[in-house]
């Protein structure tokens, strides 16, 4: 009998050591986890950085090693150029696509038309090659001109409601340009016109750096529309949305005042600040998004395949469950059952709350308005819009771009009803001949010291000035606020993360105490 209870003792004491081995295992896992998912965030992009730093802080040793780099590419054998041989077949079918093509330049195809079509060609380049692209053009012998200037032997120049389609206003082969690439071209372009090359010129250096075909095309047709003698501000806006208004507008003023290279550079910076500002968002942002998912994948897990095996082994031992554990168990077995339906029904919540924020305006105001009054997350909100307006209405005023217009493109460049209201309050005030700052005055959405700068740069004459010492100012205070929510939210989320497991810790090993007491 004694043999008996001991064996049980030493069963149940085994299986509380295992059950204690089970929730060091669980505790490691969050904890080595959450120091993997920092390392990921924040030390890869740190390294990163120090890298591209040093990097880029050699480049004095590399201009003094530029003539042996020189001397040795020099001394390189040159490169066979790559021949390229077609089978007659091929080359039979190229020249009844070129008779074709003379015949139907010599007719409908010099008719220039009124609407911008896509045009499909079909050229050899100087080395033999065969390439195939679209341009946006009025006629094909506007286009045909084109490409024989630029060396091809033009084949085939096609157009039809279907490469209409997949090609002029497509976006899917059209897509819009990214930042990076837009300070990139405009960082290109103003040092190319500063070296004395014209512009024409600079755009067909940047097409023979461009590997990407949809970037090749947009380039092909901007140097297509400077040949025909369009200003450069006409020729980006002819590209279907594919520029920013704010930059078309720039370039228009930069054109009639002289300060084409001016405005480049000056867009080129004004580009790298806004997505300086939108990368420390993202950054604010990317490490709490990952530690929630993280922490709701591994609490659903535990809920669904670790307290299911705790169930059973109270049910076997008949042990009495307090209101935690009872909790727990209902919501394990809630989530086990339901866990489909729950997955379908936060989908299609979220697809609904992406469609209506998309294009129910007074939804996305609702959002807007409650997000806005949300502490820390109002200032992070506030200041990045009040950044991003300043600055912008700064470079506009800066390049004699009208107010009217002005007013117009600032609204167009935020997605925020609230700080939409208040331009076009600013427009009405124009309209009625009142100050421009008095569309801020007394708004919830507009610091006091924000209003009273507006005020002294309108009474000094130097509106512009002033808006880029506010976008200054409210950039730092942005900074500084996503910074110290980067310092404050990750202990806040550990600590949740911390208090949701250890409840269910807690909830799932407090019966087995009770189970050991019986033994004993």
């Amino acid at each position: 009998m004694e043999n008996s209870t001991k064996e049980k003792k030493y069963w149940y004491m085994s299986l509380i050591n295992f059950f204690k081995s089970i929730i060091l295992v669980i505790f490691y896992i969050f904890y080595y986890a959450l120091i993997g998912v920092k390392a990921c965030t924040y030390g890869l992009v740190v390294d990163l950085y120090n890298n591209i730093s040093w990097y880029f802080g050699k480049g004095y040793r590399r201009t003094k090693e530029a003539n042996n780099i020189l001397n040795y590419q020099e001394k390189k054998p040159k490169k066979k150029e790559k021949v390229y041989n077609y089978s007659a077949k091929t080359l039979a079918k190229l020249e009844e696509d070129y008779k074709e093509l003379v015949r139907d330049l010599q007719t409908t195809g010099a008719t220039r038309s009124k609407d911008l079509n896509a045009y499909y060609f079909k050229v050899r380049d100087r080395q033999g090659k065969i390439i195939t692209g679209t341009m946006n053009g009025f006629s094909k012998l506007d286009i045909n001109a084109f490409l024989m200037n630029e060396g091809y032997t033009v084949y085939s120049i096609k157009t039809s409601p279907l490469i209409n389609f997949l090609y002029k206003d497509s976006s899917l082969a059209n897509p819009k340009l990214k930042t990076k690439e837009l300070i990139f071209w405009l960082t290109q372009l103003s040092t190319y016109l500063k070296a004395g090359i014209t512009l024409n010129d600079a755009v067909k250096i940047l097409l023979k750096q461009t590997k990407n075909k949809s970037r090749k095309r947009i380039l092909q047709a901007l140097s297509f529309e400077l040949t025909l003698g369009s200003s450069f501000s006409s020729a980006l806006e002819k590209q279907g949305g594919m520029f920013p208004a704010l930059l078309i507008n720039m370039i228009k003023a930069a054109e009639a005042s002289g300060t084409l290279i001016e405005t480049l550079e000056d867009m080129s910076n004004y580009y790298t600040e806004v997505d300086e500002t939108k990368k420390q968002m993202r950054s604010a942002m990317t490490y709490p998004i990952i530690i929630s998912v993280f922490a709701v994948v591994v609490v659903t897990f535990i809920l669904i395949f670790i307290i299911p095996r705790f169930v059973d082994i109270y049910k076997k031992n008949d042990l009495e469950l307090n209101g935690l554990t009872a909790f727990v168990i209902n919501a394990s077995n809630f989530l086990k059952n339901n866990i489909f339906i729950i997955i379908l029904v936060l989908m299609l919540l979220v697809i609904f709350f992406i469609f209506a924020y998309k294009n129910i305006k007074s939804f996305r105001r609702s959002v807007q308005t409650f997000c806005m009054h949300i502490p820390v997350v109002k200032d992070i909100i506030i200041y990045n819009e009040l950044a991003i307006f300043t600055k912008t209405f700064a470079s506009l005023l800066r390049n004699n771009v009208f107010i009217t217009e002005s007013i117009d493109i600032l609204s167009k460049i935020t997605n925020n009803e609230i700080y939409k209201g208040i331009l076009f309050r600013t427009i009405n005030n124009i309209v009625k001949g009142d100050k421009i700052s008095e569309a801020f005055k007394d708004h919830w959405a507009v610091p006091e010291v924000a209003y009273f700068m507006i005020v002294t740069g309108e009474s000094t004459g130097e509106l512009d000035v002033m808006m880029q010492k506010v976008s200054d100012y409210y950039q730092g205070l942005h900074r500084n606020v996503v910074n110290n929510l980067k310092a404050f939210i990750e202990p806040i989320l550990i600590s949740l993360l911390a208090f949701v497991v250890g409840g269910i810790i807690i909830a799932v090993v407090v019966p087995m105490f009770g189970m050991y007491e019986q033994v004993m």
